[in-house]
């Protein structure tokens, strides 16, 4: 079955202002397969999957699908021709039912047949084993059900084709086994899936082959089976990855008595989690761990206030403070990277330099703006000590790649030089080299005396990062592990309720 080519990429090249996105790509999928696209940010697998889904116009190249020649311009040419595409942010309508998204803008009827809408959608979410209602809406539905959902949608469209970029990002352990269920089931359909994810080992749990990129270009085709994840590594960085177990953590040396720079005593928020106790030392790198909901993200954000404090009381370097709201935070020198990078983080229509100056402009006052020669010199510092990829400073933030608008906001925090670091799921989405960098600078920043809180949903890279881990379940404090307790079997076994 795999042997039939469903789809041809040959040649393909696409230029913006500035930038060779791709050139002289190749890319084959073929009938019953898995097929993972990778590079780091900034490789071209975006732009790629765009030309495929007729987002873009190719500038050259050559675009088969099932043996015949075809030029997309539009999603819905692409679509028309069995492309279906599910992105990582899930385009649905949360408020409507699940058989109204399934269906929706498909049929020139005038009316809703709601009946037979209902049977059709309970057949289809029958036959994929989605545990979903017709009738249910979709917001009470999890991501991975939406997810399932949106694919049941593309695949009812009679897709052969199908696209999914990211589709595991925001979905725990077992969710994924169930999103990966569905995939090989569509597998064994015939459908050809194009699989863009961040996360080495499902890669390699799921795909078939791997094609990779690099700086616009193909760096080759490989059976998944006979490529090590070494030289996948290397392959998509170019260069022999520096083993990342190398890095070592900032520890404050045994014996210093260092007093906290941040401290909180019985701290709650709106967003639910229970009173907590909290303290970070200077230099210090500790984090938040526990499973998606545990409230790691809501303990960071009361720190920061970004949800509205209910209770606790907050000491900086051994003073009282009160912090009602994120700018309180930020005259107390803590710069807070949210999880949510599209939706608290960047401003998308506002220039590199524009988002980098943004912080600093905030805490100067509007009333009193930057010159352009300030903002472009501060931009041009930070794009250079982050090798942040872009065009040029002025470039919308928007067209840049995950990674590189997360280097963005870091570089927006970094430039008004904080003394209580916040990081919230910072490589979250990007690829394996960025990922490096990122801790590398965590680890920088530590040894120059700034104190760090990380979170990460990757254990490894929070006990490769952090000295101490604050590990969380139900929304309150289950346990604190440091030194030789430091393990992911001594997370895990907090987690479970084995206690410290």
């Amino acid at each position: 079955m795999q042997s039939e080519k469903v789809l041809e990429m040959q040649g393909i090249c696409k230029t913006f202002p500035g930038v060779k996105a791709l050139h002289n790509v190749d890319f084959t999928l073929r009938k019953g397969e898995i097929h993972a696209l990778m590079g780091e940010n900034g490789a071209g697998k975006s732009t790629l999957v765009k030309v495929m889904t007729g987002v873009y116009e190719k500038d050259e190249g050559r675009i088969l699908v099932d043996g015949k020649a075809v030029q997309f311009k539009s999603p819905q040419e692409a679509q028309k021709n069995g492309i279906g595409t599910v992105y990582q942010e899930i385009t649905l309508c949360p408020n409507l039912t699940v058989a109204e998204n399934l269906y929706i803008a498909r049929g020139s009827y005038s009316f809703v047949q709601w009946r037979r809408m209902n049977e059709n959608a309970t057949k289809l979410l029958a036959s994929l084993g989605i545990p979903a209602r017709p009738t249910q809406e979709l917001s009470s539905c999890s991501l991975a059900v939406q997810q399932m959902i949106a694919i049941a949608r593309a695949i009812d469209m009679e897709c052969k084709i199908l696209v999914l970029d990211e589709p595991t990002s925001s979905l725990d352990t077992d969710e994924v086994h169930t999103l990966f269920e569905l995939m090989r089931e569509l597998k064994s359909r015939g459908v050809g899936i194009v699989f863009i994810t961040h996360f080495l080992d499902q890669v390699y749990e799921i795909s078939d082959r791997i094609t990779v990129l690099r700086n616009g270009e193909l760096i080759g085709e490989y059976e998944a089976s006979s490529l090590p994840q070494f030289e996948l590594v290397s392959k998509m960085m170019g260069k022999a990855l520096e083993d990342v177990e190398q890095l070592r953590k900032h520890e404050i040396p045994a014996g210093q008595n260092i007093d906290p720079v941040f401290e909180a005593k019985g701290l709650s928020s709106v967003a639910g989690v229970a009173p907590f106790d909290f303290t970070i030392r200077k230099g210090e790198v500790n984090g938040f761990i526990g499973l998606l909901g545990s409230g790691r993200s809501e303990s960071v954000r009361a720190i920061y206030a970004a949800d509205k404090v209910t209770g606790g009381e907050v000491k900086i370097n051994g003073k009282n403070v009160a912090i009602h709201e994120p700018i309180d935070a930020m005259k107390q020198g803590i710069a807070y990277l949210p999880e949510d990078r599209k939706g608290d983080g960047i401003i998308a229509d506002l220039s590199v330099r524009d988002n980098i100056i943004l912080a600093l402009q905030v805490m100067k006052g509007f009333f009193k703006p930057f010159t352009r020669k300030q903002a472009e010199d501060f931009a041009d510092e930070y794009v250079q000590k982050l090798n942040i990829k872009t065009a040029s400073i002025n470039t919308p933030i928007k067209s840049l790649s995950g990674g590189n608008q997360q280097k963005v906001i870091l570089a927006r925090w970094l430039i008004t030089h904080p003394e209580y670091l916040i990081l919230d799921e910072p490589t979250r989405g990007i690829d394996i080299g960025t990922k490096v960098e990122i801790q590398k600078l965590v680890l920088k920043l530590a040894e120059a005396g700034v104190s760090v809180t990380f979170i990460s949903s990757e254990i490894e890279e929070m006990l490769r990062t952090c000295s101490r881990l604050i590990v969380m379940k139900d929304r309150r404090i289950a346990g604190e592990l440091s030194g030789a307790n430091l393990t992911q079997s001594d997370v895990m076994r907090v987690i479970a309720g084995g206690g410290e």
